[in-house]
């Protein structure tokens, strides 16, 4: 986290104001205009004056599986050591658009960009095939808003909910993981299953450095090398194990009771041994990112814990939060952490090198995880899901709203994937894969 000195002070950058009125003296002019109902869904006019072919719409709510990509998947070397991931730090080099103290001047949001309502709502008609409105329907008919991005593919099978998703190094297979006990392997050139591992236990997160795919269970972190095929057992875990993280060439893993735990990979001998047991949250640690020198971590005691790589050693403890915290997140120079007291807080560093909050963004409700990316213009994003069932697409620094995307169930996983895919898991079990409207950066 860079040192910018001073106090900062967030100025919210709003969207660009524009009009809404018509010119009434020509319908013919009129015409020429996109229904400003229908962007929303909630035209009722038949036959409306204004234009009703900006969107795309679907015929139904299914499309068939199909392939994801295999030659944009990444390629990796393989090894059996850890390296650090470009996905657990969210940084925008391209960008002079940040969260500053007053008075600095700001670049105003593109007036291009549709501005999503809240009360977006789709056909449950539409969902189940029976809509008989069609494009007449004043509900939504498709699964996202803001014309940012499409559904390839649902992959269906998992029973409960989704808690880890994750794309390997040199891989053509993407892996779920679920509270159903077990992990799907995925076939990303057919999007056809490939596998099922019945993992005798809850799974509560998964990741994947280089060659291996860690799942976190109970009592215990599963370790697969998808090159050798070795298969290892980490065990120290107690209770359930929420979240994985890997930083400074070590793996943590984050505990029902409250401890991060720490291995290192030993070469020669080709296993993970216990390296630090790292502690201070009183209740369970659900989510880590490492950013920088720093690991952050998140917790159902309400707090955030700044912990040093190189001495293990505990920084800050942050306390701005009034409920569990769910995600934490780094872009830039800043801290991002969103929890189920419905709001997102923007942290940065103060002269003394301590982080305060200099912005929060409040939700209508409680939020689950925050997954950061660049958009085909390489401009920041931020996805935001909630427990109304919803994924929140909104600008970096502005946090002006972009899009969203609707689930089944409450979205409690997305992974972002090679060029411009990304994938998300919900409480139904289902997993969907996306892709962005033109490629963008991916982190």
């Amino acid at each position: 986290m860079d040192v910018d000195g001073g106090r900062r002070v967030f100025n919210r950058l709003g969207p660009s104001s524009s009009s809404n009125n018509t010119d009434s003296s020509s319908k013919q002019h009129q015409q020429q205009k996109v229904c400003f109902y229908w962007r929303q869904g909630k035209c009722n006019k038949f036959p409306c004056p204004f234009l009703h072919s900006e969107l795309p719409t679907a015929a139904n709510g299914k499309r068939a599986h199909q392939g994801f990509g295999p030659e944009d998947n990444y390629r990796g070397g393989g090894g059996g050591g850890l390296r650090r991931s470009g996905n657990y730090n969210f940084s925008n080099d391209n960008t002079n658009n940040k969260w500053s103290r007053g008075g600095q001047s700001r670049q105003p949001v593109s007036s291009n960009r549709i501005v999503v309502k809240q009360n977006d709502k789709i056909c449950r008609e539409w969902k189940q095939g029976s809509c008989s409105y069609g494009d007449k329907c004043r509900y939504l008919h498709q699964w996202s808003t803001g014309d940012l991005f499409s559904l390839l593919a649902p992959l269906e099978g998992h029973q409960q909910v989704v808690t880890g998703i994750t794309l390997p190094s040199g891989s053509d297979k993407l892996y779920s993981g679920s509270q159903d006990e077990t992990v799907r392997v995925w076939d990303c050139q057919s999007g056809q299953l490939a596998a099922v591992v019945n993992m005798g236990g809850v799974v509560g997160c998964m990741l994947s450095e280089g060659p291996w795919v860690f799942v976190g269970l109970t009592n215990l972190v599963k370790a697969w090398n998808i090159q050798t095929t070795t298969e290892l057992s980490l065990n120290g875990p107690v209770g359930q194990v929420y979240s994985l993280v890997v930083g400074n060439d070590l793996l943590f893993a984050g505990t029902q009771d409250g401890t991060i735990l720490a291995w290192k990979f030993n070469v020669a001998a080709n296993c993970f041994e216990p390296a630090a047991s790292l502690k201070g949250h009183t209740l369970a640690v659900v989510t880590l990112v490492v950013g920088g020198n720093r690991m952050y971590s998140g917790s159902m005691d309400h707090s955030i814990r700044v912990w040093n790589l190189e001495t293990l050693q505990c920084m800050q403890t942050l306390s701005g939060h009034t409920d569990v915290v769910m995600s934490v997140l780094c872009w830039d120079q800043f801290l991002l952490s969103a929890s189920l007291d419905k709001t997102v807080k923007v942290w940065a560093a103060t002269v003394a090198g301590n982080l305060e909050v200099t912005y929060t963004h409040t939700e209508e409700h409680g939020i689950l995880t925050l997954c950061g990316m660049h958009d085909s213009e390489a401009k920041p994003v931020l996805l935001c899901s909630s427990n109304d069932n919803t994924v929140r697409v909104y600008d970096l620094p502005s946090f002006s709203v972009r899009g969203k995307m609707y689930s089944k169930k409450e979205v409690r996983s997305i992974q972002i994937g090679p060029g411009g895919l990304f994938f998300t898991g919900d409480g139904s079990g289902e997993v969907r894969v996306w892709k962005w409207s033109g490629e963008p950066t991916t982190t």
